[in-house]
């Protein structure tokens, strides 16, 4: 487990490249980075690398305003055996907002877009309507989750062929980290379990199936991240699936601090063809 936590740190340094085109808008300059993949058992990149890598090549384009929002579309499938070209574009930048074009290269060609708008601190209005999150689930709750290398609670299991209704909660906790990574790990644990929580009606299925008893591949991840927070104490993923259809499952959740700050919420569309 440890050795996956490294690993993935490892990928969200990314490490800026030979700078690209410069169009004739100083603010559209292209700047490129590129890192290591994940190691792991299967030939294909993982999207949630993809996405966390996303986050960081915005962050570090534009270091002095935070993450607003992600949204994401993946072209083709990425190959673990070969680094990815992040290609950023910014095409505009104010003292208070920016709004830039990511594009992940292999290649093969582009594997993976990202549109992401940036946000620099401001002070406003501070509410949420009411949520009941109760406390961290217990240690006998604490379960493994394929690619997450931290510690995870949750009552309920993914890789259980039982029927459930297509709802999904799991508290997780990292080691200790720099606060400037949270939105890339929380962005990263976002692409693990909505397509399970999307097959929990499904009788005789579940997560693990896939390749073989069903098919399925995200198509566009997206993400907006209302306040800061960090990944080292205890959050809340609350998710649910509300449609499947026409060879398509549609995701989202929210995620919580301890005490109840909805700090970031998330969607997700999908390929899912069952036999």
């Amino acid at each position: 487990m440890s050795e996956l936590w490294n690993d993935l740190l490892a990928c969200l340094d990314l490490q800026p490249q030979t700078t690209g085109r410069t169009d004739t808008d100083e603010n559209a300059a292209t700047l490129v980075f590129e890192s290591p993949n994940l190691h792991l058992t299967y030939h294909r990149l993982f999207g949630g690398q993809i996405l966390g890598q996303f986050v960081r090549a915005a962050e570090l384009t534009c270091p002095n305003k935070s993450i607003k929002s992600l949204h994401s579309l993946f072209a083709r499938e990425g190959s673990a055996d070969e680094s990815v070209r992040y290609e950023v574009t910014r095409q505009h930048e104010g003292r208070s907002f920016a709004t830039l074009t990511i594009i992940a290269r292999q290649s093969k060609g582009v594997i993976a877009t990202s549109l992401i708008s940036m946000h620099a601190p401001e002070d406003g209005p501070d509410r949420q309507s009411e949520s009941t999150i109760a406390s961290p689930l217990g240690e006998e709750f604490r379960t493994d989750v394929d690619l997450i290398p931290w510690e995870i609670r949750t009552d309920v299991d993914l890789n259980s062929t039982d029927t459930g209704a297509p709802e999904f909660e799991m508290w997780m906790r990292t080691p200790p980290v720099s606060q400037n990574l949270a939105p890339a790990l929380a962005t990263y644990a976002t692409d693990l379990t909505l397509i399970g929580t999307a097959l929990r009606p499904v009788d005789g299925l579940s997560q693990l199936g896939n390749g073989t008893t069903f098919t399925s591949a995200v198509t566009s991840h997206n993400l907006w991240f209302h306040r800061p927070f960090t990944t080292d104490s205890w959050l809340l993923l609350r998710q649910d699936s509300p449609v499947t259809a026409h060879g398509r499952c549609f995701g989202r959740g929210d995620v919580y601090s301890e005490d109840g700050n909805l700090v970031a919420s998330y969607a997700q569309e999908a390929l899912l063809r069952l036999p």
